[in-house]
């Protein structure tokens, strides 16, 4: 799979050391920043991630700053984007299972990098549950998505 990796600051460690998981496990990982611990803004970075995410360029995204609400309000502006926060593995399998989720954000400030791994591990070999009520449900979520967000170019 082609992973997109996002952070702010406060991420840059965590990301990494998911970074690092992710390519050992062989998957390719597209990198949008930053790159170190100075102040920046989120968004610089969370959004073109997310765009390569929602233009099909990137299979699924994985984002991390300070809590990770900030990466999944940005990313979920974009039309094809369905960004969870995840602060335990059980969330991370129900967000999968359930939500079919194609966006992964964490927060560093929050969680510990044993905890994140663990999230990381369940959340990428997790698929969405195939009965027709999950699959019903995931639909409708599907349709409010295209019918209020544009389409991205």
């Amino acid at each position: 799979m082609k992973i997109a990796m996002a952070n702010d600051h406060a991420g840059t460690k965590l990301k990494n050391e998911i970074k690092a998981y992710l390519e050992s496990e062989g998957h390719e990982v597209k990198d949008f920043g930053t790159y170190d611990e100075k102040s920046c803004d989120l968004s610089d970075f969370v959004y073109p991630a997310a765009l390569s995410v929602a233009k099909g360029e990137c299979d699924r995204g994985i984002f991390v700053d300070g809590v990770g609400y900030g990466s999944a309000m940005i990313a979920n502006k974009l039309r094809g984007i369905f960004a969870v926060v995840c602060q335990d593995p059980f969330c991370a399998a129900l967000a999968r299972q359930h939500n079919d989720s194609n966006v992964l954000c964490l927060g560093g400030k929050i969680i510990g990098p044993a905890i994140a791994m663990e999230i990381v591990k369940t959340w990428m070999h997790t698929d969405p549950l195939t009965a027709e009520k999950y699959r019903r449900r995931i639909k409708k979520v599907q349709e409010i998505d295209a019918k209020h967000c544009v389409a991205v170019k």
